[in-house]
């Protein structure tokens, strides 16, 4: 067990006015100076064109080869009232691609031009089937350097500036993606979240092969009320949309998780 120790107490000299007097400047002078410096970051955190990161906004440009593959692409994924009239849905994961560099093989081409610029790291995919294996969809992570004041403006309209430049397909050999390809492509979707360095792209089309007349559009084109085709019909916009907005969510708490480690 520790040995306590009793140590004599020195008597408390007395207090001369002279240094009381000293020690009280030098606090106040100390006071100023730390004041200062505070108020200098203060002042360096609010300027003009320089905001601060959101949580977590520095952790997530590493996601992509610091978490684990389940965590940036879970085996299922729940989807709440994603379908059409708010039905429900679950996708389950049926292949994942090794990750890549941003060539045109994984990127739309409009996409890799706006995003090359900002450094872009790496692209991460995988596919997933709904319950019914009826249908397809291909997600996209787009890990970029952009930072925090560019990444949010860079979602404000990318999907018009896309245009027919649709995000490719992955396939899966002896899946239900087996025939997942360009011309199967039915309804697609992105998102550029502001609070994290990352594109999130979404691609359906249907796990019979057949070829989506008219190509595929973008998912609230797919789901309009004027629209009574095969895509509309099937909820594929709504699959594309509904899983790029639970993508993001759990990219979201992915690198808020990290931050929250890192600052222990």
């Amino acid at each position: 067990m520790p040995v306590e120790i009793t140590t004599r107490l020195r008597p408390v000299p007395e207090r001369r006015p002279g240094r009381t007097l000293a020690v009280a400047a030098c606090a106040v002078l100390g006071f100023g100076l730390i004041g200062g410096a505070l108020a200098g970051v203060w002042l360096a955190a609010s300027e003009p064109g320089k905001p601060v990161e959101p949580v977590g906004y520095a952790e997530a440009k590493d996601l992509w080869h610091n978490a684990p593959v389940d965590t940036l692409f879970p085996r299922t994924v729940a989807g709440p009232g994603a379908g059409p009239g708010g039905a429900d849905r679950t996708w389950t994961r049926i292949v994942v691609a090794p990750d890549a560099a941003c060539a045109p093989t994984v990127l739309a081409k409009t996409l890799r031009a706006t995003v090359e610029p900002l450094g872009c790291e790496r692209v991460l995919r995988a596919t997933y089937t709904d319950a019914t294996a009826s249908s397809v969809i291909t997600v996209g992570l787009v890990f970029t350097r952009a930072d925090a004041a560019t990444q949010r403006g860079l979602g404000q309209g990318l999907v018009a500036r896309l245009g027919t430049d649709v995000p490719p397909a992955l396939a899966g050999p002896g899946t239900v993606a087996a025939r997942f390809g360009a011309p199967q492509r039915a309804a697609w979707w992105l998102e550029a979240p502001a609070d994290l360095p990352v594109v999130v792209s979404a691609v359906s089309g249907f796990a019979d092969g057949r070829v989506v007349e008219g190509g595929p559009v973008p998912a609230p084109e797919a789901f309009g009320a004027h629209r009574t085709d095969a895509t509309a019909q099937s909820g594929l916009g709504h699959e594309a949309k509904g899983i790029t907005e639970r993508f993001v969510r759990l990219l979201r708490t992915a690198a808020t998780k990290a931050a929250k480690e890192n600052a222990r």
